[in-house]
């Protein structure tokens, strides 16, 4: 659950400014989860699309097993992440009517972390097949290395840094 969602089903504002009932914030909070949903279900649904392609080209046959079990994994990781990123979807068709949005924003809010957590595997793991199959370098892994590091901390660091930052008490 994000920050600005804490205590919000509890009554009453935070002092954040924002003069709006329980029912205000929740559909306010939603329309934010469906923008942040839209970014990376088309990346990963894209990135998937291309995966599923791959096992009918005739350079596929040749991969070693290695290669192929890698990316069996990726496609797998892929498909998971896609399923947790349409999940708030399907999450708010059923409940839609039944006065349960907080609770349908919580539900949300997690199923997109645990769709970025899947989407941060399938890419490393797509970049690590990519690189391993385009150039044979034994220097593959430790460039995947760099590029996960990156990701961390574009993805997790820098907004745990912030939030830590500028929402101290005090």
């Amino acid at each position: 659950m994000r920050d600005d969602d804490k205590g919000d089903d509890q009554g009453g504002g935070r002092g954040d400014g924002r003069d709006e009932s329980p029912e205000e914030r929740a559909d306010r909070q939603w329309q934010e989860l469906v923008q942040e949903i839209r970014v990376a279900q088309t990346g990963v649904q894209i990135l998937f699309g291309f995966l599923l392609t791959v096992a009918f080209t005739p350079q596929f046959h040749g991969l070693p097993q290695t290669d192929k079990t890698l990316y069996v994994v990726t496609v797998i990781l892929a498909s998971l992440a896609t399923g947790a990123l349409i999940a708030p979807v399907a999450f708010h068709r059923i409940v839609s009517g039944r006065r349960i949005k907080p609770q349908a924003v919580a539900w949300a809010s997690r199923l997109i972390f645990v769709g970025i957590i899947l989407l941060l595997a399938t890419l490393t793991t797509a970049l690590l097949l990519i690189l391993r199959v385009a150039v044979h370098n034994p220097a593959a892994p430790w460039l995947v290395a760099g590029v996960l590091a990156w990701y961390l901390v574009c993805w997790f660091v820098l907004p745990l840094w912030a939030r830590a930052r500028y929402t101290r008490k005090g």
